[in-house]
């Protein structure tokens, strides 16, 4: 990574920060990273002092890598500006992520598909994103057929407002004063939601589960991989968890899994439950890596080929700013900017 390559950034909240701090903190090529927002101001972001310039579809020229956290609008008003700039895009929202012309990756998962892409690259979901990174190694060796998923989402994955309704909450009920409601649908503090985004009305599931079906079906190229998922928001703040019940074509064993597991990269196993050891979301905050453990076999089975296991990954990290500059990296490594 010799060459410097130029990197703006659409959107400042709490995943844009990140991204400012994961470029920082590996060392990305670049020089001072561009910002971009709704509004034109200066602004402290990470810990570094920024000045953010409005974006229109004239700011993109000249850049290499556009980095969008700014939501779903933003990166469909500019897509065809950032393309036509001849940067390459790289959306951590939901607008293209079924498209057929782009590549939905996590580096670690599919990184072959960023060789079809035509400037623009989508991040998936934050839990899919978690999930894969466990689920494709051993779909790899074993030929997964059907997820059954419960997640647990930190406040975080509601952004910035979210964390904040956490600790406000709590403080309002140590104060015994009713709790103010505002970024969830319900109080989150000392409760939990098994509602995260809209429901869809003719099957029941929220836009939220069924994104993990679709998005893990176009990752790991399995049109017919079975899934269904639950999710539920908990208060905790930062990291999302996910208890994965696995069927696969062959039998494997929890030693198998763990042996396949430990040697791949993005995957932290911590799996001793006889010395407490598990994943916990206050262990995956700040981590690159998903933990996992908890394996175990599938006792409703009699045929091996089930597994059980229980996940953590910090999802402002692992479930976007990270995977956003990983994809940067793997498109320098591939030579494909």
């Amino acid at each position: 990574m010799s060459k410097e390559y130029k990197v703006g950034l659409v959107g400042v909240g709490a995943v844009g920060s990140e991204m400012v701090k994961v470029l920082r903190d590996r060392k990305f090529p670049c020089g001072k990273v561009q910002v971009f927002a709704s509004r034109e101001r200066d602004e402290e972001i990470a810990g570094e002092m920024f000045h953010v310039s409005q974006a229109t579809k004239d700011c993109f020229n000249g850049l290499d890598i556009v980095l969008f956290s700014g939501g779903t609008a933003a990166s469909l008003e500019f897509r065809e500006a950032v393309v036509a700039a001849g940067a390459v895009m790289i959306d951590n929202s939901r607008a293209f992520r079924q498209e057929p012309d782009v590549p939905l990756v996590v580096p670690q998962v599919n990184p072959e598909d960023l060789d079809w892409n035509r400037g623009v690259i989508a991040n998936p979901n934050c839990t899919t994103a978690i999930m894969l990174e466990a689920v494709a190694p051993l779909h790899r060796a074993k030929k997964l057929r059907r997820l059954v998923a419960s997640t647990y989402q930190a406040a975080s994955g509601a952004g910035a407002k979210g964390m904040e309704e956490l600790d406000l909450q709590t403080r309002e009920i140590a104060e015994g004063r009713t709790p103010t409601v505002s970024a969830f649908a319900h109080q989150l503090a000392y409760n939990l939601i098994p509602h995260i985004d809209k429901f869809d009305p003719e099957n029941g599931y929220t836009l939220e589960e069924l994104k993990m079906r679709n998005e893990a079906r176009k990752m790991l190229h399995a049109p017919e991989l079975l899934v269904s998922c639950t999710s539920v928001r908990i208060p905790v703040p930062r990291a999302h968890s996910e208890s994965l019940n696995l069927e696969f074509e062959e039998p494997v064993t929890p030693d198998e899994a763990r042996a396949i597991l430990s040697k791949s990269e993005g995957v932290t196993v911590v799996d001793d439950p006889a010395n407490n050891l598990y994943p916990m979301p206050m262990d995956a905050t700040g981590k690159y890596d998903v933990l996992v453990g908890r394996i175990r076999q599938d006792i409703s089975r009699t045929d091996g080929r089930g597994l059980d296991l229980f996940v953590s990954g910090d999802q402002l990290l692992r479930g976007a700013a990270l995977n956003a500059v990983e994809i940067a990296e793997k498109l320098i490594e591939r030579k494909l900017i």
